[in-house]
């Protein structure tokens, strides 16, 4: 008979988690954003867990499901998968609890959370690169868990997992000096919504707990529905904490019970823009799952106004190189950046003229790429060009067409823009 999975994480179970992991996690802060409540005509807080000593909650986990191992099955070994938080939850769990562990990553891991991983785990981890995704890692992480008799460290879909990162909704409780009316939660597997929302459905019931997923890798809203958890084909990698094509089976039931349907998605363009204003306005630095759940504040203006409303920032693990990939999805998204491929006449005085007649006083071209042909009458340039506000771009448009300039505006067809920007 298949294993009846649970509705709820017993709320006994996380308050012995919170014991285990009392001397290890850092109870992280609950800050009023001033900036955001003013935004959202709302009381809006932050649960700050990129203040965590790994700069996420993945410890939470970690630690708990490691600490509750009999020490025989520690000594034999651990192996993990992970796109990054969790590896590092994993890493300090290995070094404090002193265990041997195997950390499988994917090539794509961002360079910064390599190398925290590594400065976590000291002599005790040996972390192994391949696949492109963290779905890839974890099913080499399985083969050398059962070739080695190993304990794999699950990053979500696992009990133990579930209630140490449920311990955050118990300090979120706590520290509130109102009655939460809505809680935005990151979503990835879904070990924190299953366990933060199990808190929330014990103790607080008439908070509304949200989910909240990349549009790329909206894995747990194909699943809510379909009805059952499904593998996702392809997904989008860029928000590395929150990237699964499967969520866990236990989570799935568990988010089904505790969080609001339909789960919410955010493109990830507009979680750089998140990203981006976290950072320039509050001097916040998240990391793209960090983001995700005041990224979702947008479209839940109406439900929120009024409200007292709470956002976890789950990770602030964001490697600096990604920051012009961060700056060029933001500016893309919010519809201030715009590539075309454009037939310029090949004669002397065509690009002076266009950029005399065309461009706005505030317009301004980032990328400009052009070969001239021999016996052609025109050269095709691909020309990226950033513009002040999204309306400007119509105005942009219109004075093309009335110059005659021959164009093909390229932000629309990805087979095109991909190959050439």
């Amino acid at each position: 008979m298949p294993a009846i999975l649970p509705a709820l994480i017993p709320i006994e179970a996380i308050y012995r988690a919170r014991t285990r992991l009392r001397d290890v996690v850092r109870h992280t802060p609950l800050e009023r954003n001033d900036s955001l409540s003013e935004r959202y005509g709302a009381n809006i807080f932050l649960k700050r867990e990129d203040r965590q000593e790994v700069r996420s909650y993945k410890i939470r986990g970690a630690y708990n499901k490691m600490a509750s191992l009999p020490r025989e099955e520690l000594d034999r070994g651990i192996v993990c998968a992970s796109a990054g938080n969790h590896a590092q939850g994993v890493a300090l769990a290995c070094r404090k609890l002193k265990v041997e562990g195997k950390i499988f990553m994917p090539l794509t891991t961002p360079r910064q959370k390599l190398n925290k991983v590594k400065s976590f785990g000291r002599e005790f981890v040996e972390v192994i690169l391949g696949g492109d995704t963290f779905d890839d890692s974890k099913n080499a992480a399985y083969l050398v868990a059962e070739r080695e008799g190993l304990t794999f460290v699950h990053p979500f879909d696992d009990p133990r997992i579930i209630e140490g990162q449920a311990t955050l909704g118990l300090e979120i409780l706590e520290d509130s000096p109102v009655d939460i009316d809505h809680l935005f939660l990151c979503l990835g597997g879904g070990g924190m919504s299953a366990g933060v929302g199990s808190v929330f459905k014990q103790l607080s019931p008439d908070t509304c707990c949200w989910g909240v997923e990349p549009e790329g890798a909206a894995s747990m809203t194909a699943a809510f529905k379909t009805g059952e958890v499904v593998t996702l084909p392809k997904i989008d990698n860029f928000v590395d904490g929150a990237a699964v094509q499967r969520v866990g089976e236990l989570t799935y039931h568990i988010c089904r019970e505790v969080l609001q349907h339909p789960i919410l998605t955010v493109p990830e363009g507009k979680i750089c823009t998140t990203i981006l204003e976290l950072y320039n306005d509050q001097g916040i630095v998240a990391e793209p799952a960090g983001a995700l759940s005041v990224a979702a504040l947008d479209q839940m203006r109406d439900e929120i106004r009024g409200k007292n409303v709470v956002c976890v920032v789950s990770g602030g693990n964001n490697d600096i190189t990604r920051t012009e990939e961060i700056m060029e999805r933001s500016l893309l998204y919010e519809g201030l950046k715009r590539y075309f491929i454009i037939q310029f006449p090949q004669r002397a005085g065509a690009l002076r003229e266009f950029l005399i007649n065309v461009l706005g006083p505030d317009d301004d071209i980032t990328f400009f790429e052009y070969s001239k042909k021999h016996n052609r009458e025109r050269g095709a340039a691909v020309v990226g060009l950033q513009v002040p506000r999204a309306d400007a771009y119509a105005d942009l448009l219109r004075r093309m067409d009335q110059h005659g300039v021959e164009y093909q505006a390229i932000n629309d067809a990805p087979g095109l823009f991909n190959v050439l920007v």
